[in-house]
């Protein structure tokens, strides 16, 4: 079983998600901790995969994505290929195994209807792929892909 953050670590990885863009000297400020405690505790965060990596929150919308939702329904046994092969695509952003009467999902990002419906298709001419149920997104209600939310414990 992975070893659990302590309540540093969770304050860290809090105040990271915040902005990571801050330096380690005010993030240390923040947590109330030394500066090189600050550094040696997010390595090592870094060094256990808990951290894996960094990038900027973008806006979809605002660059004029729109969100669907794929449900498959694949053959027993193909469920891991499928689902590999359909992660390939710069379309998908999340493919989860899931339960219940599909076998997987798929979170997409798309700009036009016309290259939603080409990857639908090409997802039902994939060998394995036996249905699809497709979702459009109409309103984005809440969309964090931060573990740690402000309104969340800084603790797990």
């Amino acid at each position: 079983m992975a070893e659990m953050p302590d309540e540093l670590d969770s304050r860290l990885l809090l105040e990271l998600q915040r902005n990571a863009r801050r330096s380690f000297r005010e993030i240390a400020s923040e947590v109330k901790t030394s500066v090189a405690t600050a550094i040696n505790r997010v390595k090592a965060l870094e060094e256990k995969g808990i951290i894996r990596g960094y990038s900027a929150l973008v806006d979809p919308k605002k660059l004029g994505y729109e969100t669907a939702i794929l449900e498959l329904v694949v053959s027993k046994g193909k469920l891991l290929d499928v689902e590999r092969e359909v992660a390939r695509n710069p379309m998908v952003h999340q493919v989860y195994d899931v339960t219940g009467e599909t076998d997987a999902v798929a979170v997409c990002k798309f700009k036009t209807r016309s290259e939603l419906s080409q990857f639908v298709k090409s997802l039902l001419a994939m060998p394995n792929v036996e249905m699809t149920v497709t979702h459009v997104v109409l309103t984005t209600v809440k969309e964090d892909f931060r573990l740690l939310g402000e309104a969340s414990s800084p603790t797990f």
